[in-house]
């Protein structure tokens, strides 16, 4: 169910977080978080997230590609509560930057999620080698703590979930558990942009995990599948997040054709089941346009055209079907160095790209001696070209990718 708060609109948010200088207000010239003027009468809609007991503005904040702390002080004036972040994000100084943010507020007038990804996981299997450990797990969720300076985090999510054996392994769930028992998590999750329907049933079917945060878009082939497990889960209780609602933020490469990120964002929070939404927002106009979804959120004809012909067109977003894997000779991670080619040319996350070939062992061109290509993607992608470009980075010095 969606109800109204006082916030600030379009028209005078802009004006009210940025100081007479012209940069961003620091914490001491920010009020208390939710509300900015009450020279009008402004309005958020929030929704429940599930049953936790947690109510959220159906924008939130993905804090990925964020590096200005002042960026987010004024993300919580601006009314935005619940902030998304992962361990590896910028190498765990995304969540260094948070926690020097959040040591300035109440504990209470925040949400904070993170993520931890497992080692030893293999991903053309979707299953964990031997070396995993239920110690390492906390392990690296307590350094994830540390970094945030907190007691505990709101919701841990089992970062990147594709298949039942992974999010139901023995050895994850009794961590993310023992974590959950000793009050350092309030709930536990699951973040997916791959294989989603499934995933949202393992969900509702498991006894564990109590939010979902899915990859959701208007170019997603399978849409209706993830809305029908969504809505199943909705109606058990689960909290839904949405992620990836731009689908790529570009139709081309050449950033010559962007998608109307606000329309698709609507398109997304129509869908009552879809409690909050975490947009990577990284400047005040991002944060502006955004936050002024919520001023209605009913799809305009010109919308609706834009999104229909976006959704035509291959445009940079892949759905993560892993149908590729299994038509490659060398077995590649087709959809995850797929995902690696729209951080580099639809958002300009070099870094986080560089990091995923880096994760995976993507070597440069790896399909450099291979004379012809099996793999046919449904999306239409030139999946041999798209793969000897982006890996590409592979040969550039880490200390070059910033």
């Amino acid at each position: 169910m969606a109800t109204r708060q006082k916030i600030g609109r379009r028209n005078f948010l802009k004006s009210a977080i940025i100081g007479a200088s012209g940069t961003i207000a620091g914490a001491s010239t920010i009020a208390s978080p939710g509300k900015i003027s009450d020279s009008e009468n402004p309005e958020i809609i929030t929704r429940k997230l599930g049953n936790t007991g947690i109510e959220l503005p159906v924008v939130s904040m993905g804090v990925m590609r964020a590096d200005n702390p002042n960026l987010v002080r004024a993300a919580l004036k601006a009314g935005i509560k619940l902030f998304d972040t992962a361990h590896g994000y910028q190498g765990g100084n995304n969540e260094v930057m948070l926690g020097e943010v959040f040591k300035e507020y109440p504990r209470d007038s925040f949400v904070i999620g993170t993520k931890i990804g497992p080692d030893y996981y293999d991903r053309t299997t979707g299953t964990y080698g031997p070396g995993l450990t239920k110690e390492s797990i906390i392990e690296k969720f307590e350094t994830s703590l540390e970094r945030l300076q907190m007691d505990y985090v709101d919701i841990l999510y089992l970062h990147g979930g594709r298949s039942e054996k992974q999010i139901l392994n023995e050895i994850v769930t009794d961590a993310f558990t023992e974590i959950k028992k000793q009050g350092k998590a309030r709930h536990l999750g699951v973040s997916t942009h791959s294989n989603e329907p499934d995933v949202i049933q393992t969900i509702i079917d498991s006894d564990i995990y109590e939010i979902v945060l899915t990859a959701i878009n208007f170019k997603q082939d399978h849409i209706n599948q993830i809305k029908e497990k969504i809505a199943l889960a909705a109606e058990k209780g689960i909290g839904i997040i949405g992620m990836k609602t731009m689908a790529g933020a570009f139709i081309d490469r050449e950033k010559t054709m962007p998608i109307n990120c606000k329309a698709a964002l609507k398109w997304v929070l129509q869908d009552p089941n879809v409690h909050t939404t975490i947009p990577g927002i990284t400047n005040i106009e991002q944060l502006t346009e955004n936050m002024s979804v919520m001023e209605n959120l009913n799809l305009t004809e010109e919308e609706k055209n834009h999104l229909e012909e976006a959704r035509l067109s291959a445009g940079l977003y892949c759905d993560g079907c892993m149908e590729c894997i299994a038509k490659c000779k060398k077995k590649l991670p087709v959809n995850d160095i797929m995902r690696a080619f729209m951080y580099t040319y639809g958002y300009n996350q070099f870094d986080k790209a560089y990091a995923l070939l880096d994760e995976i062992g993507i070597p440069e061109n790896p399909c450099g001696d291979c004379s012809d290509c099996p793999v046919i993607c449904r999306k239409g992608f030139n999946v041999h070209d798209k793969i000897a470009d982006v890996t590409r980075l592979r040969a550039v010095p880490r200390d070059f990718i910033s």
